[in-house]
C-alpha cells in the first residue's frame, strides 16, 4: 500500500481488526493493521477510505447482536378459581330457575332492558349477565368466558382479573342501554366474554410498550383481540354485536389502565380473594335490589 492512509477502524482486540480486513478484502479494499502500543488500528488508502467505511458500517448492522429477549411476563397461579366460580354463578343461576328454586319471573326481574335501565333500574346492568335463553347460549358463554377469563386471570390474577371482568361488562351494559334505543332488551354473559377478550388484549399491548420490539409485535396483542372479536362477535342469529363490541372496548380501556406501573401497583398490594369477592357481591347485590323491587 503505497498510497496515504487513513484509519477506518481502531479496537484493542486484534481480531476485530482482523474481521474487517477481511470484509474489506472481499470488496477489493487492501488494508492494513497497525498496533500503537493501545490499540490496533486498521487503514486503507485515502481514496478508499469512504468506501471502506460504508461497508464497514454495513458489516455492523448485519452483525449486531440481537437484543436480549424480553422479560418472561409474571403469570399467577390459581386462575382455576374464578373461571370455576364465573362457570358455578351462571349454571347455580340456569338451574335455579329451571329447577324453580329461583322466582319465575326471574327474566322480567333481571334481563337487560333498556327503558327501564333508563328509568332507575340501574341492578339489570349486572343481573342480565347471569341470565341465559337456553343451553347452546349458555354453554357458548361457558366456553368463551372459561377460555378467556382463564387467561386473563394468569396475567392480572383471578381476583383482579373477574372484579375487573365483572365491573367492565356491567359498565358496558349500562352504556348500551343508556345510549340505545329504550326497547332493547338483552340477556347473557357474552359481554362478560368480551370484556375479558379486550381486558386481556389491552393489558398485553400496555405491559410490552417499552420493550425493544417491531411495531407488528408490539400492537399485536391488540390486533388478535380485535380480529377475535370480529370472528366470535359477530356470528349466529341474533348476535349482539354492540353488547360485543361495548364489551370489548370497555374491556381494552380497563387493561391499557391496568397496565400503567402506577395502577398495576395498587392492583398488586390487593388481595385477589377481596377483589374476586367484590365481583360475587356486586352480583349478589343486584340481585338482591331486583328480587326487592
Amino acid at each position: 500500500m503505497a498510497g496515504e492512509l487513513q484509519e477506518v477502524f481502531r479496537s484493542a482486540n486484534r481480531s476485530a481488526c482482523a474481521d474487517r480486513a477481511l470484509v474489506l478484502t472481499a470488496v477489493a479494499i487492501d488494508s492494513a493493521i497497525h498496533f500503537d502500543g493501545l490499540e490496533f488500528s486498521l487503514s486503507v488508502e485515502a481514496a478508499d477510505a469512504t468506501w471502506a467505511v460504508a461497508h464497514l458500517r454495513q458489516y455492523a448492522m448485519e452483525n449486531r447482536p440481537a437484543p436480549p429477549l424480553p422479560p418472561a411476563p409474571r403469570l399467577y397461579q390459581h386462575a382455576w378459581v374464578g373461571v370455576a366460580l364465573y362457570a358455578a354463578v351462571l349454571l347455580g343461576v340456569a338451574l335455579a330457575i329451571s329447577s324453580g328454586l329461583w322466582r319465575p319471573d326471574a327474566f322480567e326481574l333481571g334481563a337487560l332492558d333498556a327503558g327501564r335501565v333508563q328509568g332507575g333500574q340501574w341492578w339489570r346492568v349486572w343481573t342480565a349477565l347471569t341470565l341465559h335463553l337456553d343451553a347452546d347460549h349458555i354453554v357458548a358463554n361457558l366456553g368463551g368466558g372459561v377460555w378467556f377469563g382463564y387467561l386473563a386471570a394468569r396475567q392480572l390474577g383471578s381476583g383482579t382479573a373477574w372484579f375487573l371482568i365483572v365491573t367492565g361488562a356491567a359498565l358496558a351494559n349500562g352504556l348500551e342501554a343508556v345510549l340505545g334505543p329504550a326497547s332493547h332488551r338483552s340477556v347473557g354473559a357474552s359481554t362478560a366474554v368480551f370484556t375479558a377478550l379486550g381486558l386481556m388484549a389491552a393489558h398485553s399491548w400496555r405491559t410490552r410498550l417499552h420493550l425493544r420490539q417491531s411495531r407488528a409485535r408490539r400492537w399485536a396483542p391488540l390486533v388478535a383481540g380485535t380480529v377475535l372479536l370480529g370472528w366470535l362477535g359477530t356470528a349466529g342469529e341474533g348476535t349482539d354485536i354492540v353488547a360485543h363490541a361495548m364489551g370489548f372496548m370497555v374491556g381494552c380501556l380497563f387493561g391499557a389502565i391496568a397496565g400503567f406501573a402506577a395502577v398495576a401497583r395498587v392492583l398488586n398490594q390487593m388481595p385477589q380473594w377481596l377483589a374476586g369477592m367484590g365481583a360475587l357481591v356486586s352480583l349478589a347485590v343486584a340481585w338482591g335490589y331486583a328480587l326487592a323491587n
